[in-house]
């Protein structure tokens, strides 16, 4: 039995079946849950994780909430009574295991050769010479000046370490309630992995609710104008909808969750899956308006006749090139491939089968008067292009070739970010605090050295002050802290200035062990507990830095790596900062991977489609064309490889490369009709030219939605992968057949 005929004899099958799969593929959605955590897009045994979660289930959660609080001077009676307040209600409340603020930090002195341990601020100053007198107690206090108070007074810290258990919307829920508490005039900003979880969490919830009906809207719209025919509209957007809920309905049926980057898998089945349908509806309109007493069940058996087969070879070649991402270290990104490739497959699937029964019960549209007389706009520009592309094809090679020499110079400019932070725009208030946090109190990252041994050993405390004054010579390290700093500071205290013993790490252990004792007879013991275990078995030295470029990053943990190398009670590093900097290199690693796995599936697609070489060659010439184009212009502007573009090598290559095969295809059946090249390269461009370039612009504008995204990366991405199918459209509508009048090659006709 005919393809043909399978459909019209079950097309009712074919028509039903569908819509009850895709009912009971949305199903699942309902229990979607969304992973703003960036430590989960690596897999557990990834090494930076498990150093990260070593340190935290020794000595607690590592990310800390930061509120950062603003007035013309804290040091004001008002100011300060809110913070009492403030701390007191935070160290009441049980969703917080630590608090550091003005009235958590100690001041650390010595009278009469003995060691007193108070608060920085013990009473509220009355008098401005008692405010002044405490500022300048502040300055000289090396644990709390630039650490919770910055240089000019304008800005104090309260730092949260959130309990064992406590999520994050419990904790900030508790901040809130007491925020409210106990108000004040201070501008209050928010900062911290919790709140940046937060943001994460809440924006890519508000851009899954309003993308995806925006973008379809726009979708149904340009199909409108682009078809002038309701059949044009309603066909490709059914597939559209039926894939987007398989795509999306398998990430729960998984175990999956939703992340910032799979924000983008309904777009994407916006922008691609009605691909399919869009060249049925072209070739429809053609054949319509050529053939005018034909009914809708013949023109429909010669549309399945001629495309079925340039079809399924474009959908396979684009399930390809998604599946490229599986290669990608980034959990959510090979996600985001498998997902993406099962619902362009089931999209590919409805088009060739769903969508022609659709089309036999259905009454023909009337003719579409421009392709009868051949005067449409569209026509008349496909029409230049096939003369110029055909007449000059030197020309054509040496604006494309000049083109591409100008954009690579720009690869030498690209640069890597994967720092989350730089996901929200500039004016958004986390941006701010990270700002405020970076440029006052010595920045938003975290670095933590885990030491193991004797701690009060005399030998390894003064290895490890000498890490400290080595780092803190780096401008980019803000400050410093350990054990071994403490007890230097408790060295002054018990000293005066000129004893060999002042400000430096005792000789004995017993004198270290006194020092200990003596502050925990004035002080608290449980002060030391983010530096020391209780036995002095272990203790962490923090390293807080700023880096704005991966460079930075870098180097900062490259020379806290190169420092500490050789000391043999140096176990791990951690901290997120150690995760970053796994993740820039995951996504330079997942980009050459998935873009390697994606060429050269799609390239062996077509040599064994077209049983050529050469067409091989050809076929993935504009995809690595646009591939260099892309990432150069990337670097002429500025743009960073980030997650969200990491990925548009592989979805560049998915979409693109249908448009040279439609271009093929229909070239060689113009060719076996007997046509010279010039008159099948006009007939083939002004024909399937209007789908290819129908389905590049709806792919364009489907991603145009993304422009409203919450968060920089996706605008960034919608941005380059409009660019990136602009260029591939542009090489199948001019590049492609220039190369083709020029080379003649044999699988487009075999007689040459």
């Amino acid at each position: 039995m005919r393809y043909e005929t399978f459909i019209e004899k079950y097309r009712w099958w074919l028509i039903v079946v569908p819509i009850v799969i895709t009912f009971l593929a949305a199903i699942p959605l309902l229990k979607t849950k969304i992973n703003p955590d960036l430590e989960r897009y690596f897999p557990e045994d990834n090494p930076a994780v498990q150093s990260k979660h070593k340190i935290d289930s020794l000595f607690g959660n590592s990310d800390p909430i930061i509120l950062i609080f603003e007035t013309k001077d804290v040091l004001n009676a008002k100011t300060l009574t809110r913070m009492r307040k403030l701390s007191r209600a935070f160290n009441r409340a049980t969703e917080f295991e630590r608090v550091i603020s003005l009235f958590d930090t100690k001041q650390i002195r010595g009278e009469e050769g003995m060691m007193i341990v108070d608060p920085v601020i013990g009473k509220t100053p009355a008098t401005e010479a008692d405010r002044e007198e405490l500022r300048q107690e502040i300055r000289g206090n090396e644990l709390a000046y630039k650490l919770v108070v910055s240089e000019d007074f304008t800005k104090t810290l309260i730092i949260l370490k959130q309990a064992n258990g406590v999520t994050d919307e419990e904790a900030i829920r508790k901040i809130d309630e007491v925020l409210l508490e106990y108000g004040g005039d201070e501008t209050v900003l928010k900062g911290g992995s919790p709140y940046l979880r937060k943001h994460l969490n809440d924006d890519t919830t508000r851009d899954m609710l309003t993308l995806l009906p925006i973008g379809l809207i726009i979708m149904i719209l340009f199909l409108a104008i682009s078809f002038r025919e309701w059949k044009g509209v309603f066909l490709p957007f059914l597939v559209v909808i039926l894939s987007i809920a398989i795509s999306l309905g398998f990430f729960p049926l998984m175990g999956w969750e939703l992340s910032v980057i799979t924000v983008l898998a309904p777009i994407m089945m916006i922008a691609i899956a009605n691909n399919y349908g869009v060249h049925f509806i072209a070739r429809y309109q053609e054949l319509n308006a050529q053939n005018p007493d034909w009914t809708m069940r013949e023109i429909t058996r010669e549309v399945l006749s001629k495309l079925k087969s340039p079809v399924i070879v474009t959908g396979l070649t684009t399930i390809a090139g998604i599946l490229g991402l599986v290669v990608h270290i980034l959990l959510p990104a090979r996600q985001l491939g498998v997902a993406a490739a099962l619902g362009i497959a089931f999209a590919l699937l409805f088009s060739i089968t769903f969508l022609p029964a659709l089309m036999m019960v259905m009454k023909k549209g009337k003719r579409i008067k421009s392709l009868e007389n051949e005067t449409g706009f569209l026509h008349k520009s496909l029409s230049w292009l096939a003369t110029r592309s055909s007449r000059r094809p030197y020309h054509v090679l040496l604006v494309f070739g000049s083109f591409l020499i100008l954009a690579a110079g720009g690869i030498a400019f690209l640069h890597v970010d994967s720092n989350a932070e730089n996901f929200l725009p500039p004016g958004h208030p986390f941006r701010q605090a990270t700002n405020l946090i970076n440029n006052e109190f010595g920045g938003t990252m975290y670095m933590t050295v885990l030491f193991e041994g004797d701690i009060k050993d005399p030998t390894l405390l003064k290895r490890m002050g000498q890490y400290e004054t080595t780092l803190e010579k780096d401008p980019r390290i803000g400050s410093v802290t350990s054990i071994a700093s403490v007890i230097r500071i408790m060295s002054r205290a018990l000293n005066d200035p000129g004893d060999s013993a002042y400000n430096r790490i005792p000789d004995s252990r017993e004198a270290v062990a006194q020092y200990l004792e003596l502050y925990s007879m004035n002080g608290d013991p449980e002060d030391f507990e983010d530096l020391v275990n209780f036995d002095y078995t272990r203790a962490l030295m923090t390293v807080q830095f700023r880096a704005d470029s991966k460079n930075a990053l870098d180097e900062v943990i490259g020379e806290v790596e190169e420092i500490t190398a050789k000391d043999p009670n140096r176990t791990i590093i951690g901290g997120f900062c150690v995760i970053d900097k796994e993740l820039s290199e995951a996504i330079i690693s997942g980009q050459y991977n998935s873009l390697i796995l994606a060429i050269a599936i799609i390239a062996l697609l077509l040599v064994i489609i077209f049983r050529s070489a050469t067409a091989g060659f050809l076929g993935v010439l504009p995809l690595i064309y646009t591939i260099i184009a892309l990432f150069g212009t990337m670097g002429w502007l500025g743009i960073k490889l980030d997650m969200a573009t990491a990925m548009l090598s592989s979805i560049a290559i998915g979409i693109g490369v249908d448009y040279t095969i439609h271009l093929f295809w229909r070239l060689k059946q113009e060719i076996a009709t007997g046509k010279p090249y010039q008159e099948a390269i006009h007939t083939t461009l002004t024909t399937t030219g209007r789908g290819i370039t129908i389905n590049a612009l709806t792919v364009m504008i489907g991603f145009t939605v993304l422009f409203i995204s919450s968060f920089l990366i996706i605008k960034y991405f919608a941005f380059l992968i409009i660019f990136s199918v602009l260029i591939c459209l542009l090489c199948a509508l001019i590049l492609m057949p220039s190369l083709s009048i020029l080379m003649k090659p044999k699988f487009i006709n075999p007689k040459s």
